[in-house]
């Protein structure tokens, strides 16, 4: 199975695309197909890997160029025990004021180590991978950095992979890597805040809902929202037969919150 089908078509439309901040004209990606991999572990005992996009990097170190036309396919593995404050992000396609008010509306790192404390969840590797917000050029997505991003997890023996994409660009970068991944035996889940997008480049799974850009694992300062936006997305890790796509709960229960003052 090809992570993108139709790439000739995809990469001459790319060539000729005059690059432009709001995307018009922009040739996304679009597949028919999916690969799908079982869960082999249940929750309680798997090893989580968390793969975000929203172009975070450690101060000091090099940031993302989100400039060129290709865009940087480049990856940064970050150890869960960097602190919120010494993070910086290369931000394009979203406004990453909710991230940097609190990171885990779109690094949900403290709330997954909640669950893995809990046993919820096995654990929470002990790092997560960081990828650049603005990757137009998607064949070297599937070339370079999804295969990259595959083989790493491999070698830390991961079990599942949680992607949590911040613009729309990413929601196609997450997809087509959560693509590699699968293929590689990894079971994945993709959040997502623009189903119609992910449909199109079809990762294994999808968990999506009424969001925010920039905010896709919850509102920011809102842990109980960003823990229902989490709990119901990965026990569906478990309970998917087959590639789909399903909407979660959490809008409903949000609007249920809202008529009653709570937040």
């Amino acid at each position: 199975m090809e992570l993108i089908e139709q790439l000739d078509t995809f990469s001459r439309r790319f060539a000729v695309w005059n690059a432009n901040v709001d995307l018009g004209g922009y040739p996304f990606v679009e597949n028919v197909h999916a690969p799908f991999t079982p869960v082999r572990r249940a929750l309680p005992m798997l090893n989580l890997a968390l793969v975000t996009s929203a172009g975070a990097y450690i101060d000091g170190t090099d940031a993302f160029d989100i400039e060129s036309k290709d865009g940087d396919v480049t990856y940064r593995e970050i150890p869960v025990e960097v602190e919120a404050d010494d993070l910086r992000y290369a931000a394009k396609g979203y406004d990453p004021k909710d991230v940097m008010a609190d990171r885990n509306s779109q690094i949900p790192v403290d709330r997954l180590l909640e669950y893995a404390e809990n046993g919820v969840i096995g654990g929470l590797n002990n790092v997560w991978w960081s990828v650049s917000s603005h990757i137009p050029n998607a064949e070297r997505v599937a070339k370079e950095l999804a295969p990259a991003i595959a083989d790493r997890l491999a070698r830390y023996e991961i079990h599942a992979a949680l992607f949590v994409p911040a613009s729309p660009l990413c929601h196609q970068t997450l997809g087509i890597i959560a693509r590699c991944v699968e293929m590689a035996g990894i079971p994945t889940m993709l959040l997502s805040v623009d189903p119609k997008l992910t449909d199109k480049v079809r990762p294994p799974r999808t968990a999506y809902y009424n969001g925010d850009f920039g905010s896709v694992a919850g509102k920011p300062n809102w842990r109980e929202y960003q823990l229902r936006v989490l709990d119901e997305a990965l026990r569906w890790t478990e309970t998917f037969d087959q590639p789909g796509s399903r909407k979660l709960a959490v809008d409903l229960e949000t609007s249920v919150e809202a008529a009653r003052g709570e937040r």
